[in-house]
């Protein structure tokens, strides 16, 4: 059966206050087609749960956020998302920072549907301080040993970018890490995942060995092909991160008339046109 949609079905299907993963990691394979979508559309007071990027500045700066919850929110060659830097300075979004293990095995948790997960990861450290709902449990065996009890990030839907799908939903990665994305697609009650290019089944083959292919239908609701959807991060092999772009959202970021002027531009019309615009701004260069 073929899941094939569109951007806007996916989004559509939606709705405010939901609990929203997005898979990636940092300025790396994020899907950006729909977190643009997103962006353009009426949702509202949402829970983002993701490895933070550009995903998170862009949906902070267009007031989608309500809680975010993440282990850090970075683009990579710049070390702090600006405009979430400017909502958690402002207090515009609720924070729930865990550290990166820690973040991994509320995701394990959720995958595997149980209530929370044991580590010793956070022990000792400010995440505790900071995040006072988290509980410690003893080990029932012999040693006792004392460890944190992360919760499950459950979440209602997922969003991830991927190399290569099918119609089915299946879905590849092709670059060198799968940055979580299949923990994702399992914690979630349903995934969408866009994805640079269509193909048959049996071209899985052609692309990549058998263990890339990390996504099962099975997890996927909707599939969409966008190609060059991950921009501006990067999405190796297809693409690398477009730096420059980069560079000049950091700085647009930074003061209020050049954001205006950087938002009327690129993101005021629908992904074509944000397609068309960057095209058009590069031939500019």
């Amino acid at each position: 059966m073929s899941k094939v949609t569109t951007v806007e079905e996916i989004v559509g299907s939606l709705e405010s206050g939901m609990t929203l993963g997005i898979g990636g990691w940092g300025s790396r394979r994020k899907p950006m087609a729909l977190v643009r979508a997103i962006c353009r559309s009426s949702l509202t007071d949402l829970t983002v749960v993701t490895y933070g990027g550009p995903d998170v500045g862009l949906l902070c700066a267009a007031g989608k956020v309500r809680r975010l919850v993440t282990a850090f929110v970075t683009m990579d060659s710049i070390p702090l998302e600006p405009h979430f830097r400017q909502a958690r300075q402002s207090a515009a979004i609720e924070l729930t920072e865990y550290d990166e293990g820690m973040f991994m095995f509320g995701l394990y948790a959720a995958a595997h549907r149980l209530p929370f997960l044991p580590t010793p990861v956070g022990l000792g450290s400010d995440v505790m301080k900071v995040n006072p709902e988290l509980k410690t449990v003893r080990s029932p065996y012999e040693d006792g040993t004392e460890l944190v009890a992360v919760p499950a990030l459950r979440m209602d839907a997922a969003l991830v970018h991927m190399n290569r799908a099918d119609a089915r939903g299946n879905a590849q990665y092709l670059g060198p890490d799968p940055y979580m994305d299949d923990l994702f697609a399992k914690a979630a009650d349903r995934t969408y995942v866009s994805c640079e290019r269509l193909v048959d089944t049996a071209d899985f083959a052609k692309e990549g060995p058998p263990q890339s292919l990390l996504i099962s239908r099975s997890h996927v609701a909707g599939v969409v092909e966008t190609p060059n959807g991950a921009h501006f991060t990067d999405c190796a092999p297809d693409h690398g991160r477009d730096e420059a772009f980069q560079k000049l959202y950091a700085k647009a970021a930074a003061d209020p008339e050049q954001w205006a002027a950087f938002r009327d531009r690129f993101l005021s019309g629908d992904e074509a046109a944000y397609q068309d615009a960057v095209r058009a701004w590069r031939e500019e260069k």
